[in-house]
């Protein structure tokens, strides 16, 4: 335990040092309360023992000082003073004191201090430990709690959003679409004869191509664009602040971007390279819970596309109301 005094009086800083000494503590010397502050300041400290009446700083503003220290260890502080005088002593514990000496100071009595202090400040020391493991434990228990939430929004195939992300995303999409009026359009593709190719190729080709195309996907994004797996073969691109048309843009580059991936497909007919068909629609919020309501339009679209002749991309026509 590190021992601060703080004595204006040279013989009754002597006698101070020696007892603290004598004890088997560490002991550390100012003259007044300003050199005693500067020590603190740069020093690590468990214990001060100041005097109360001294020059420019004196005791009560010292402790005050030293209570608005921000540190992780508690400093005990122990005032001294020729005054025994209940308001006096309860001025000193309203300023922070922990505990109270008259003079002349009996020399057993700091020991039985010193002792007190040196239990208050090692279980500090003890709370202060405990308290940053656990606070470490905390901020692991944090991370390990972001990775699962985002592990259980995240298709693990392809590193895009699941329908669980999607639902999500939908609920904030409608409100913002109900609030501000933003518009949203949506890109539907799916991987051409995929089932042929799984059942010719092997499932794990299958899961290549997957990613791939995830790739391809991802590769076309601008900051704010969503992607999500939507179902086995089929990746939903979510639009912000995008008409069908533009949207149409983007979806087609995603089209031609894994048409020129140049990946065989032997299984249709005629062989060729594996394409995608997209749908594009604007994206209806609704209030019903299931994620295919939004998305009916952009489903009709795709389906336009694989009944055109597939490898193509169409965008929703509505129905001309009479």
């Amino acid at each position: 335990m590190r021992v601060l005094i703080a004595e204006d009086d040279p013989p009754s800083r002597l006698i101070h040092q020696m007892t603290v000494e004598k004890c088997g503590y560490e002991c550390l010397v100012a003259k007044d309360g300003e050199e005693a502050w500067e020590i603190f300041h740069n020093s690590e400290v468990d214990v001060v023992l100041s005097n109360w009446m001294m020059p420019n700083v004196d005791g009560l503003e010292l402790c005050r000082r030293v209570r608005g220290e921000k540190r992780d260890a508690y400093t005990y502080f122990i005032l001294l003073s020729a005054r025994g005088e209940r308001e006096h002593v309860l001025t000193g514990v309203d300023a922070g004191a922990d505990d109270y000496l008259t003079k002349p100071l009996d020399v057993e009595e700091l020991k039985v201090r010193l002792i007190s202090a040196s239990r208050v400040t090692s279980l500090h020391r003890q709370l202060a430990e405990k308290t940053a493991v656990l606070e470490q434990l905390n901020r692991r228990l944090e991370r390990s709690n972001h990775r699962l939430f985002e592990q259980a929004r995240t298709d693990p195939l392809t590193g895009l959003g699941n329908r669980l992300l999607l639902q999500e995303d939908l609920e904030t999409i409608r409100g913002r679409v109900e609030r501000y009026g933003h518009e949203y359009s949506a890109a539907l593709c799916d991987i051409d004869f995929f089932k042929r190719y799984n059942d010719f190729y092997g499932h794990l080709a299958g899961d290549e191509v997957l990613m791939k195309v995830a790739d391809a996907v991802k590769g076309h994004l601008r900051s704010g664009d969503a992607a999500y797996r939507y179902g086995g073969e089929e990746f939903l691109i979510v639009l912000p602040e995008q008409s069908p048309a533009s949207a149409s843009v983007v979806a087609d580059r995603v089209r031609r971007a894994v048409e020129n991936l140049g990946i065989p497909h032997e299984a249709k007919t005629p062989p060729g390279v594996l394409t995608v068909s997209a749908g594009v629609a604007v994206l209806t919020p609704h209030k019903e819970a299931e994620v295919v309501a939004p998305l009916k339009n952009v489903d009709a679209a795709l389906y336009r596309a694989k009944r055109a002749g597939r490898n193509r991309t169409v965008a929703y026509d509505p129905p001309v109301e009479d």
